[in-house]
C-alpha cells in the first residue's frame, strides 16, 4: 500500500495507441511515453518502473506477477475486453481497470454486415479468381442477404446493434443470451443455443471474454449448424475451435466463415501469423481489426485516456471494470483522499475516527463495496498530515491510500 505522490505522473502506451490519448494526457500533465508493439512480460516489469498509468489494447498480457512488480495506480484498455488483464490480482492491489465498452461498437458491426455480404456473394473467390485472370461471371453460388435467417450469439452492445441494421438490409434476425436482453425490433429471441443453431443461415458470435465461453464453439456445435451456412467470430479467439472449423469447411457442410480473433495471435507484424484457416479460398481473415477504424480508435483513445486522467485527478472510477463506481463531484478549497481496501465491516467508522482524532473536518464523502473491495473517497478541509496518512495507511484493510490533488494535472 502506498500514500506517496510524485510531482508528474508517468504513462505508458503500447501497441499503437491512437495518438490522440497521449494529447490528451500530456495536457493533464502526464510524461507520456508511447510503443508501437505488445511487450511481453519480462519487457512490460522492466518499462513500467517509475510508471502510474498503463494503457494496453487486447495483445499485452497484464498479469499478476506485472502488477505485483510495478507500482501502477491505473490500467486503461483501449478496446472492449478485459480478459488480458488479471482483474481480480489488480482490485486486490489497488489498481484501477477502465476499458471502452461502447467506442468501437459500430466498427465492429459494419465489418460483420461486410463479411456476411462478400461471403454470401462468394467476392472472395471472385476476387481471386479476377487477379488469377479468370473472367468467371456466373451467379452460381451467390445470394442476396435479404430474406436470410441471422443467428447472433450475444445480444450485448455489438449484437444488439447488428441486429437493427440486419434487420433494416431484410434479414430474420434470431438471437441467444444467457442473459435475458430485450429484444429490439423484430428480433427473436431463442430459448437454446440449439435452437439458434438449427434455424440460422448465418452465425456470428458476440460472446465476452469470461472463462466460461472458452471453447463455446467447437465439433459439436459446427454440427449442429445447418448444411450451407456462415460461420463468423469477431469476439474472442479461444471461443472457437479453429481446427474443427477447418475440417467443416473442406468436407463442404460450411459454405464460409470470417474470423477476426484468434487463441494465438502475433504480438507484431514482423512475427508471422499461423492458423489453420489459412489458404482456404471460402474464409475471410482480417488481424483483429473489428474495432480498427479511425474513428473508433480514435474515440477510444480520447474515452479511455480521460477514465485515466480522472481517476488519478479525481479518483472517479466511474465505469471501472474492476473497482466499485463512485464520482464525487469536486469541492473548492478542499483535500481528497481515495482509499481501496478489503470489504470488512468497520472500516468507514475507523477512517473517520482517525480524522476525527486530529481534528481533520470532512466536506464530503462516499463508500462503495463490489464483492471484496471497498472504495472511500473522502474530502477534508485541512490537507491531513502524515501521520493521519500514516494512521489511515495502516489499518489493516487497507489496500491503497492516494492523496489526489498533488500532482501537476492542469485538466
Amino acid at each position: 500500500m502506498s500514500s506517496a505522490s510524485i510531482d508528474q505522473p508517468r504513462a505508458l502506451l503500447v501497441e499503437n495507441i491512437h495518438p490522440g490519448a497521449a494529447v490528451l494526457l500530456e495536457k493533464a500533465g502526464f510524461s507520456v511515453e508511447s510503443l508501437s508493439h505488445a511487450p511481453d512480460e519480462a519487457e512490460l516489469i522492466e518499462r513500467l518502473a517509475g510508471v502510474d498509468a498503463l494503457g494496453i489494447r487486447s495483445g499485452t498480457q497484464v498479469t499478476a506477477k506485472v502488477l505485483d512488480a510495478s507500482r501502477l495506480s491505473a490500467v486503461g484498455a483501449f478496446c472492449i475486453g478485459t480478459n488480458q488483464i488479471d482483474l481480480v490480482s489488480a482490485a486486490q492491489q489497488g489498481v484501477a481497470v477502465f476499458n471502452a465498452p461502447f467506442s468501437n461498437t459500430r466498427s465492429v458491426v459494419e465489418l460483420v454486415i461486410a463479411e456476411i455480404v462478400a461471403l454470401t456473394r462468394r467476392l472472395t473467390v471472385k476476387d481471386r479468381e479476377m487477379h488469377a485472370g479468370v473472367w468467371n461471371k456466373s451467379a452460381t453460388g451467390a445470394h442476396e442477404v435479404r430474406g436470410r435467417n441471422l443467428g447472433i450469439v450475444g445480444y450485448g452492445n455489438i449484437g444488439s446493434q447488428l441486429s437493427v441494421l440486419a434487420e433494416a438490409m431484410g434479414m430474420t434476425v434470431w438471437f441467444y443470451d444467457t442473459q435475458d436482453r430485450l429484444a429490439l425490433g423484430n428480433a427473436r429471441r431463442c430459448s437454446t443455443f440449439e435452437e439458434l443453431l438449427e434455424v440460422s443461415e448465418i452465425v456470428t458470435l458476440h460472446v465476452d471474454g469470461r472463462p466460461d465461453n472458452q471453447g463455446l464453439f467447437g465439433e459439436r456445435e459446427l454440427d449442429r449448424m445447418r448444411p450451407g451456412s456462415l460461420l463468423l467470430n469477431l469476439s474472442r479467439g479461444f471461443v472457437l475451435d479453429g481446427s474443427a472449423l477447418r475440417r467443416h469447411l473442406v468436407s463442404g457442410h460450411l459454405a464460409g466463415a470470417a474470423v477476426d480473433v484468434f487463441g494465438e495471435e502475433p504480438r507484431s507484424r514482423e512475427e508471422a501469423f499461423v492458423s489453420d484457416l489459412r489458404g482456404l479460398d471460402n474464409v475471410i481473415l482480417t488481424p483483429h481489426v473489428g474495432g480498427s477504424t479511425e474513428e473508433a480508435q480514435e474515440d477510444i483513445g480520447r474515452f479511455v485516456a480521460q477514465k485515466l486522467s480522472d481517476y488519478l485527478r479525481t479518483g472517479s472510477t466511474a465505469l471501472s471494470v474492476n473497482l466499485p463506481n463512485l464520482e464525487l463531484p469536486e469541492r473548492a478549497g478542499t483535500h481528497r483522499l481515495v482509499l481501496i481496501h478489503r470489504n470488512v465491516p468497520g472500516v468507514l467508522a475507523a477512517i473517520n475516527a482517525t480524522f476525527g482524532s486530529h481534528g481533520v473536518n470532512i466536506e464530503g464523502q462516499f463508500l462503495a463495496t463490489r464483492a471484496d473491495i471497498g472504495y472511500v473517497i473522502t474530502d477534508v478541509a485541512v490537507e491531513p498530515g502524515p501521520e493521519v496518512l500514516a494512521e489511515l495507511s495502516a489499518m489493516a484493510a487497507s489496500i491503497e491510500l492516494r492523496v489526489v490533488g498533488r500532482r501537476a494535472f492542469s485538466g
